[in-house]
């Protein structure tokens, strides 16, 4: 499918990392239901790995268990660290630099060709950049972190498990960032670390972004994206969900690329895939869903008393369920296609 492209770019073992998924069994048992996989990753991931903020214990254990994930699954799977800051404003006003060491965790597996298709999400949950920040309980340790963003780790390892038995035309690559909610400094390192044969050998890049709180599903192309990639993903993947029933649509792509920004700007083709209201406050999609009694803001995001399973379950509930399934639904068969075009297509 991504011929017409090929043509133009050429055409640590911690106590609760250790804790393994049931479901990750031998590639010779029938796998769950579609979303099944996804939403015991969530589950699991948000409870076992709450506060994982860029550079803490929580996130390297966390970093850990999706490296462990990944090797199980047949993937070339490592930790790969990197050397960071943030700025944090004091009540007074004061901005200090703070220093941290992430950790993202890179799976791949080779295909036929070295061109590649990426899915990535970002792992690590907000951490408090303000004293303003801690006193109004944004971040921290206690914050689970299900929507933004073990949905979206939740969801790529889903289609990591389902795609380890197909052989692939293109290269296939996993990436759990950190550091995005430090100032997008995942990304920043991700693409620092490309050689420019990776770049032009990258067909597309999947990023999955916070898909359980708001209203809908929305399937955004990068500002940089090509008209034509576009066709093949955004537009094929709108047309699987309203194929199967599932409310989905796109925005302009001038909001694609929150926390990704350095892909854009590499001008690696992108899907951006996130849950959000484009109709609502300023129109951006920060705001993800109507204001009301249960949801004050219109998100939560960064927010420990409303971003967690107990939470959710109870506003929104079989949210997760449902949302992981009809995402799995429509990214898989679109993976699966894009992945293992038919011969000479």
């Amino acid at each position: 499918m991504f011929s017409f492209l090929r043509m133009k770019r050429t055409l640590l073992a911690i106590g609760l990392s250790g804790v393994l998924m049931s479901h990750a069994v031998a590639a010779s048992s029938p796998l769950p239901a579609m979303g099944e996989i996804a939403s015991q990753q969530i589950r699991h991931i948000a409870t076992y790995f709450p506060g994982r903020m860029a550079g803490s214990p929580a996130e390297l254990i966390a970093a850990d268990y999706l490296n462990q994930q990944f090797n199980k699954l047949g993937y070339k799977s490592d930790l790969r660290g990197f050397d960071t800051r943030y700025l944090y404003t004091s009540n007074d006003g004061k901005k200090n630099w703070q220093n941290i060491h992430a950790t993202s965790v890179i799976a791949a597996r080779p295909g036929d060709v070295p061109q590649q298709i990426i899915v990535m999400a970002h792992f690590d949950t907000y951490m408090p950049q303000s004293d303003s920040d801690t006193n109004h309980n944004l971040g921290g340790l206690t914050l689970q972190g299900v929507d933004d963003n073990a949905s979206g780790v939740g969801v790529m390892l889903e289609l990591a498990e389902r795609m380890q038995a197909i052989p692939t035309h293109y290269s296939l690559r996993f990436v759990a960032l950190s550091a995005e909610e430090t100032g997008a400094k995942g990304a920043e390192d991700f693409v620092n670390r490309m050689s420019a044969e990776e770049k032009k050998n990258t067909l597309l890049v999947i990023n999955l972004n916070s898909l359980i709180t708001g209203d809908r599903l929305y399937f955004n192309s990068g500002v940089n994206t090509s008209a034509a990639v576009a066709k093949l993903t955004r537009v094929r993947a709108i047309k699987i969900a309203h194929s199967l029933g599932i409310p989905a649509e796109s925005h302009d792509n001038t909001h694609c690329c929150d926390g990704i920004g350095a892909l854009d700007e590499a001008r690696l083709p992108l899907l951006n895939v996130t849950a959000t209201n484009y109709a609502l406050g300023k129109k951006d999609g920060e705001q993800q869903r109507a204001v009301s009694s249960h949801f004050p803001l219109g998100t939560t995001r960064y927010q420990s008393q409303f971003d967690n399973l107990q939470y959710l379950d109870t506003a929104l509930p079989g949210r997760i369920e449902k949302r992981s399934r009809d995402t799995v639904k429509v990214l898989f068969p679109l993976l699966r296609d894009l992945a293992k075009p038919a011969k000479h297509a």
